[in-house]
């Protein structure tokens, strides 16, 4: 008879299946729980629980497959974030970070793709149709900018710039234009306090370093500057 071993970890309880008579937690069976932790530690951040890029990567891109033009992809950079980690520590800056990832978590929902693509760099994308965008994007950027209150009692200022893009709008389903595209209308509206939603110019912005210049028109929604 199949035994089911119950473990809890960081990011919530966790079931394996050991396919044997219940037996020690001796020899394979220590190996086997051992190695499911670190097959699903690998999926994800170790700070803030999300989806490490690839794993992210993937379930975006099932999720462009299945809701199309009803999907919104959403780049978010956290604002002056060095200047945290210099006057306030680094546990300080870890605390934002985790704290941008439980936000972002909250906010897309279980069903959505939610990753961490490196840095202060956070990717989202779900199931969100044009009727809902406008009102959905202003509630992120609230809760982004909500100030948090570390465990010393310190509280930081909390801030981050959006940029959002979607299939409709950029004409193409296809994950890394609609992430780059967000990431130019995201530039745009550096520290403005608002959600920038790309148009299709932002494919064609010329990149520099990584980043695109110039400014092309954005639809944005959120906190006045």
């Amino acid at each position: 008879m199949d035994s089911v071993l119950h473990t809890s970890g960081r990011f919530g309880p966790r079931t394996l299946l050991i396919t044997t008579a219940a037996m020690p937690l001796t020899g394979w069976a220590v190996h086997a729980v051992a190695l499911h932790k670190k097959l699903a530690a690998t999926k994800r951040d170790p700070l803030t629980g999300l989806l490490r890029r690839d794993s992210y990567t993937a379930r975006a891109r099932r999720l462009l497959a299945r809701h199309g033009d009803d999907t919104t992809v959403v780049i978010v950079d956290a604002d002056h974030f060095k200047q945290i980690n210099d006057d306030l520590g680094h546990a300080a800056g870890d605390a934002v970070l985790a704290s941008i990832g439980a936000r972002l978590t909250a906010w897309a929902g279980p069903r959505a793709a939610v990753g961490r693509l490196g840095g202060d760099e956070f990717a989202v994308v779900l199931e969100l149709n044009a009727d809902r965008r406008a009102l959905r994007l202003e509630q992120l950027v609230r809760m982004l900018h909500t100030p948090l209150v570390l465990d010393d009692g310190r509280t930081v200022d909390v801030a981050a710039s959006v940029g959002a893009a979607t299939p409709d709008m950029i004409g193409s389903r296809d994950l890394t234009r609609l992430q780059r595209a967000a990431d130019a209308a995201l530039y745009d509206g550096k520290h403005s306090g608002r959600a920038h939603l790309a148009t299709a110019a932002h494919v064609t912005v010329p990149s520099i370093n990584g980043r695109r210049s110039g400014r092309p028109g954005t639809a944005v929604w959120g906190r006045a500057a």
